[in-house]
């Protein structure tokens, strides 16, 4: 997952007195923390560091992170007055991408490269809540008292990000990755009005490119076949939906991504490894099975133990 560097001591020793969007917006600082889980865990693939709120800055929406919130916003976006402030992302923008990716590529070689977008549910929260927030309550009552006004923010979120993710396939990504970390919080019924119709305008827009889609969210399985049907060919699932469960809810018809439980990098060695092996197993029923975890590497990981684990998934170490 796009946080594997947040645990190395090279990273926080790279980062230090950058502020997180300001290191993402530094191609060589951007390059280098997108290499480094690759050059010391040998994974098959490099994630694209950035943020899901980085195309919004780029927009020109003044947003930054807040240590121990999360990102915040100095003018929420609630009205039809502030959504008409909006401007469209200008791909020119979007130039410290581009560049950092090139870098990156310059470097892996074969090793393929997977950007990543925000959907535009969980990006619009941000826009709309100003910070992270647990029960969302003014995006929904937004979604119940003006849906039209709702929509059209969306479809606002749905280009921004769009255009985001492009610019990092054409720049050289093999892969694709949208997140949806907060569509958990809806119902199936509200997903399918609010959500699913925005996500799938952004699949669609990056469907003529010729590389998988993947599409993850947190606290997704009662809407996996939905997420799917969005226009994703490769399905991320979270550690609370067993692989071979996500493969019988989706009818043995996509490749699955995930999903080692992040909480169980602190545990034992000898149960971590029971565990990983469980999650082998019931992947491989799946049509393919992209082995990843179920989330996010927490920070106070133990970077050795990331580095046995993928040995272990490649057969090298016990």
């Amino acid at each position: 997952m796009r946080q594997a560097g947040r645990s190395l001591p090279e990273y926080r020793s790279l980062r230090e007195g950058i502020p997180m969007l300001e290191s993402c917006l530094r191609p060589e600082t951007a390059a280098e923390i997108t290499l480094q889980p690759v050059r010391r865990h040998k994974v098959d693939a490099a994630i694209f560091f950035s943020d899901i709120v980085i195309p919004l800055r780029l927009a020109g929406v003044e947003v930054d992170i807040v240590s121990g919130i999360g990102p915040v916003l100095k003018h929420p976006v609630r009205t039809r007055q502030d959504l008409n402030k909006l401007r469209e992302l200008d791909i020119n923008a979007l130039t410290p991408i581009t560049e950092a990716i090139q870098i990156v590529i310059a470097e892996l070689g074969s090793t393929p490269l997977i950007g990543f977008g925000g959907a535009p549910f969980t990006l619009a929260s941000y826009l709309i809540e100003g910070a992270p927030s647990k029960d969302l309550p003014i995006t929904r009552a937004l979604m119940k008292n003006d849906p039209q006004l709702w929509h059209d923010i969306l479809s606002w979120v749905s280009r921004t990000t769009s255009t985001f993710i492009r610019a990092q396939v054409v720049a050289g990504a093999s892969a694709l990755q949208l997140f949806d970390s907060w569509a958990g919080k809806l119902s199936l019924a509200e997903y399918i009005t609010f959500a699913a119709p925005h996500s799938k305008s952004v699949m669609a827009s990056l469907s003529d490119l010729p590389v998988a889609r993947v599409h993850f969210g947190t606290k997704t399985g009662s809407m996996l076949t939905q997420m799917r049907d969005v226009g994703a060919t490769v399905m991320g699932i979270d550690s609370e939906t067993p692989l071979d469960v996500a493969n019988e809810i989706l009818g043995g018809t996509v490749p699955l991504q995930g999903n080692i439980d992040p909480q169980k990098l602190n545990g034992p060695w000898d149960e971590l490894k029971l565990h990983v092996t469980d999650v082998i197993e019931r992947g491989s029923l799946a049509p393919a099975h992209v082995i990843n975890l179920g989330h996010g590497v927490p920070p106070d990981t133990d970077p050795e133990l990331l580095t046995r684990m993928v040995a272990f998934i490649h057969g090298d170490g016990a």
